[in-house]
């Protein structure tokens, strides 16, 4: 079932209700460091339980952000690539997001004043480290994996096109937002063909899904291995398929919502500052 941290502690969901756990961890960052997994909040036993529509109110980051190493990759889907009329790539293109760079669902997202006139948004399936990953061969990477998470890559796209560096273009304080919840692996109905979407002021604008990647995710977290060591918590986005703002001509505008649907996971949603 769905886990998430509140401010009373670690939880499930379980129907209409969040389950606080009795657990001795701060965020699901720690836990999977001290080498428990997703499945030990299953396991324990509920010291609070709280109305599953407190959640916008209760929930705190779900992975330590300050410490998270979160890694992205451009244009690894083949609708996105069709349509731009861009070469499929031969490697895939690799990023590493600033620390400082993410937030929370309900957080609200600023568009750096004079900085960009292009804000988007990219609707991601973001794939959580459960134990490290070192070089490792495709049939073993998702044996590692804890889950997944919803997250939305925004970027400066006229910064990009400025500096040719995607850490820049999505790197502004507090513009890289992920959901709320973790979903477990072992829960995922089809793990090579997660449901992706993303939609603004709810008008549906990305759909699709991970059975579209370029570079799977087996493919995907096998490559970046072999150059660095994935730790327990860490993210792997694994890109965002056609429908962006820059695909439409229409970039994001203060008082906007996005929302951003991944598999079975609890939207997650912002608004644009």
């Amino acid at each position: 079932m769905e886990t998430l941290v509140t401010h009373h502690g670690i939880a499930r969901i379980e129907g209409d209700e969040l389950a606080v756990v009795d657990l001795p961890y701060p965020d699901l960052s720690a836990l999977l460091a001290d080498g428990g997994s997703l499945a030990d909040v299953d396991k324990a036993a509920v010291i609070r339980r709280l109305p599953k529509a407190d959640l916008d109110a209760v929930a705190a980051a779900p992975l330590a952000l300050a410490t998270t190493s979160v890694w992205g990759v451009g244009l690894n889907y083949h609708g996105k690539a069709a349509l731009t009329g861009r070469a499929v790539p031969t490697s895939p293109i690799l990023f590493l997001k600033p620390s400082s760079a993410l937030t929370t669902h309900g957080a609200p997202l600023p568009i750096p004043a004079g900085l960009t006139e292009q804000f988007d948004y990219e609707a991601e399936v973001g794939v959580v480290l459960g134990r490290a990953l070192v070089d490792a061969r495709p049939e073993d990477v998702w044996d590692a994996v804890a889950g997944i998470i919803a997250a939305n890559d925004t970027t400066a796209r006229d910064v990009m096109k400025a500096t040719g560096t995607p850490t820049l273009a999505k790197g502004f304080p507090g513009c890289a937002p992920f959901g709320p919840t973790v979903l477990p692996l072992a829960e995922v109905t089809d793990p090579n063909a997660i449901p992706v979407a993303s939609s603004v002021d709810g008008e549906q604008r990305q759909d699709s899904t991970t059975a579209d990647l370029i570079f799977d995710v087996p493919d995907l977290l096998a490559r970046l291995s072999r150059y660095v060591r994935l730790e327990p918590g860490d993210v792997v986005l694994t890109g965002s398929p056609p429908g962006t703002g820059q695909d439409r001509g229409d970039y994001l505008r203060p008082g906007q919502r996005v929302t951003i649907t991944v598999g079975g996971l609890v939207p997650l949603v912002n608004t644009i500052a």
